[in-house]
């Protein structure tokens, strides 16, 4: 009894300092998050120690109120989705959407990322969108603050906040960063299009690995491709996320809807694309 007392209490305690829960709990695991912290502690810092920073997002709040927007996963099925249909439409764009501006006739209207190896490998393309840009603060030496570049400092307790002036949670998805801008800036509505939810590649999530000739979990064969280094998937990470900002919406009279064609989230309402796009 006593020896499982004590586990217990010790398991607790790292669940409150790296804000998991037991399900999360393994040496790797462990090991990752206090690394995590350790890095971004210097970032945390600098962030409140220049309040001009967060103060960049506040023209932002409200802005859309009562509105609607689209928010674009990097799922395959945004392939074979008509986003064309959306242009006119607010959106939201996710780390690298500008592979589809070759192909298709459309921008979105805002840009997120936060991940740090898709801002380290793509600086040029990210520096070229001319949309309003919201990236990680731990990447400010690459993107120089700019009248399209707003900063988000990225939070490890889990949690959707509803203001991105003290930060976001990652919930393991870019979409969920979205998410929590989205309700920032007012959005009565929400409908996400290409997230899939669902991955070929399998392994320990947040596992680092090189692409190889093309790639399958995303609307562009180049995605992850040709030797680019990407994080596998935490889907159970990113429900629980996906949960919270459910919660959040709903509890204000708001709400989130899925249009992803074929898409395996099941948390938010199912609605067909052709309908609300016509809606």
């Amino acid at each position: 009894m006593c020896k499982v007392f004590k586990i217990t209490k010790v398991s607790d305690l790292i669940n409150r300092i790296l804000h998991t829960s037991n399900y999360q709990l393994n040496p790797t695991r462990i090991l990752r998050g206090l690394e995590r912290r350790a890095i971004n502690f210097p970032h945390l810092i600098s962030w409140f120690r220049n309040p001009e920073v967060p103060r960049s997002l506040v023209p932002y709040r409200g802005i859309h109120a009562k509105g609607r927007c689209f928010i674009l996963g990097n799922g395959p099925s945004l392939a074979i989705t008509d986003i064309e249909r959306l242009n006119g439409e607010i959106t939201f764009g996710l780390n690298r959407i500008y592979l589809l501006f070759e192909e298709r006739n459309f921008h979105p209207t805002y840009f997120v990322s936060i991940n740090d190896l898709v801002l380290e490998q793509s600086v040029p393309e990210i520096s070229a969108l001319t949309m309003p840009k919201f990236l990680n603060w731990r990447a400010r030496h690459l993107y120089p603050q700019a009248q399209d570049v707003h900063y988000l400092l990225e939070r490890y307790k889990p949690g959707f906040y509803t203001d991105p002036r003290k930060g976001v949670w990652g919930g393991a998805t870019v979409t969920y960063v979205a998410l929590q801008l989205a309700f920032y800036m007012g959005f009565e509505t929400v409908i996400l299009v290409g997230v899939d939810h669902s991955f070929y590649s399998k392994g320990v999530p947040h596992t680092v690995v090189s692409g190889g000739a093309s790639d399958s979990d995303h609307f562009h064969p180049k995605y992850f491709a040709d030797g680019t280094r990407w994080q596998l998937p935490d889907l159970q990470t990113s429900e629980y996320a996906y949960r919270l900002a459910n919660q959040v919406y709903e509890s204000a009279g708001r709400r989130v809807l899925d249009a992803t064609i074929g898409g395996k989230l099941k948390i938010f309402p199912k609605v067909d694309f052709d309908d609300v796009v016509r809606a």
